[in-house]
């Protein structure tokens, strides 16, 4: 398919000559003798470029521009003037046109700047592609409620320039949300730099964020840029930053105060535009109050808060989960995809998934692996999903509930389970199980006060 190109001039010798001339060179032509006509034709026909005169009685070049440009923005417009001036040139560049040829024509010029023109609309639609195809590989999937409100914050505080911080379990997608959140917004074309906080030692974190000078410090042989430098005008994923040490919180705060740094052992102050996501596992208003974390360094982070779910909340997601993850396993492995009986489905929604996400993906890993059939059955399931024990202890649980006469006597045997339950999936953690369930921790205390005293009269 050859590229498009509409004429738009009120001269009839330069329409002829330029048809001529460009359909020769492969171009197919349309023209237009008037503003007026090319809007109307553009609306027909969608030329990928339009070489537009500036000076037409009637709608002028400018304001066919500025039409052509509202109803059709990926549309390439060369300007030809025969009274080009700084002025006209600098307006017409704002409103969007892509280049300015002056009269008399130089028919090389006008070739090289339309094939300039069309490579950089094909490049525009390729990083649009690209953009997209990245968006969708990073995205949270799933179209449970829980998942789709995630979404929802994340399409809205995208395209903004806020910072975010990102809480949830660990390997529940934290680090997908960051980076959906930077694809989205106007700093996509800037570099995502990732830093874990809780991997650099504490000497070295002031280098790896802020950078250092030639002998700043014994072994610094060499002049480094830190991450807030090479992540320019892009963004700058801080990942755990509850396991940052005070220290390195005052200074972390320092800089997101004033906007500006200097390199260890520099002074040069450097400016700082970057767009800041934090992500943490951690409860950071508890941290606050046990004196492990600043509550201005917490307020300055927390302009949008995201608490991404952790999976057992999300548990409708988890069939499509399977299938996409056994589908990227089967690409990598260049092997036949596998799937999973619905029994072993059943089996892997009721498990609590302590491990969230990450710890989906790795068991199908290791099931497409090492299950030689095609199908994924429920006794293929190991432990602790797929136990008899649990099984039993989930039947005499049940056997006990229906074995009492009161309604009353019922509710507390199934809530001292279901507290019993939810301990065990947050590790015996009191504060993270009250928050979990929507109870205060006294609640909790007086559940395990309770199994003590039974204990002790045993």
């Amino acid at each position: 398919m050859y590229p498009s190109v509409m004429i738009v001039d009120d001269e009839p010798s330069i329409l002829q000559s330029l048809s001529g001339i460009l359909s020769d060179e492969g171009f197919e032509i349309f023209t237009a003798s008037n503003g007026y006509e090319a809007l109307k034709r553009i609306e027909e026909e969608a030329p990928d470029l339009v070489l537009l005169d500036i000076w037409m009685p009637g709608l002028d070049g400018i304001e066919t521009l500025k039409e052509i440009k509202k109803d059709n923005p990926v549309i390439q417009v060369i300007i030809i003037t025969g009274h080009g001036t700084i002025e006209t040139a600098v307006s017409a560049t704002k409103l969007g046109a892509f280049d300015l040829i002056e009269k008399p024509l130089s028919i090389d010029k006008v070739i090289v700047a339309i094939n300039r023109a069309l490579n950089y609309r094909r490049l525009e639609e390729e990083n649009k592609y690209l953009r997209k195809k990245t968006i969708e590989k990073n995205s949270i999937t799933g179209n449970s409620p829980a998942t789709l409100a995630l979404k929802k914050q994340i399409a809205v505080a995208g395209p903004t320039d806020a910072w975010i911080l990102i809480t949830g379990e660990n390997g529940c997608g934290k680090e997908l949300v960051a980076r959906t959140i930077h694809q989205l917004s106007s700093r996509a074309h800037e570099p995502l730099l990732d830093v874990n906080c809780a991997a650099i030692p504490e000497d070295m974190i002031e280098s790896e964020l802020f950078g250092h000078e030639r002998g700043a410090f014994p072994g610094a042989t060499s002049k480094k840029r830190g991450n807030f430098e090479l992540a320019g005008n892009g963004t700058l994923f801080l990942d755990e930053i509850g396991d940052l040490s005070l220290k390195s919180q005052g200074k972390m705060l320092r800089v997101l105060q004033e906007k500006q740094f200097h390199r260890i052992g520099g002074s040069r102050t450097l400016e700082m535009n970057v767009r800041i996501i934090a992500a943490t596992n951690k409860d950071i208003e508890a941290e606050i109050t046990r004196g492990t974390f600043r509550e201005d360094l917490y307020f300055r982070l927390n302009v949008i808060p995201i608490e991404v779910p952790p999976l057992r909340q999300r548990i409708d997601d988890l069939p499509l989960l399977v299938d996409i993850f056994l589908g990227e396993i089967a690409r990598q492995n260049h092997s036949v995809g596998k799937t999973l009986a619905p029994a072993a489905i059943d089996l892997l929604s009721g498990y609590a998934w302590p491990g969230n996400v990450r710890e989906l993906k790795n068991l199908l890993e290791r099931l497409s692996i090492m299950v030689e059939g095609e199908v994924i059955t429920e006794k293929d399931i190991p432990f602790p999903i797929h136990s008899g024990e649990k099984n039993e202890n989930a039947a005499r649980m049940e056997t006990s509930l229906f074995s009492l006469f009161r309604l009353k006597d019922a509710q507390k045997a199934f809530e001292a389970e279901f507290i019993r339950r939810k301990l065990l999936q947050n590790n015996q953690d009191v504060a993270e199980t009250a928050r979990a369930i929507g109870v205060g921790q006294n609640h909790i205390r007086n559940y395990l006060k309770q199994v003590q005293k039974i204990s002790d009269s045993l």
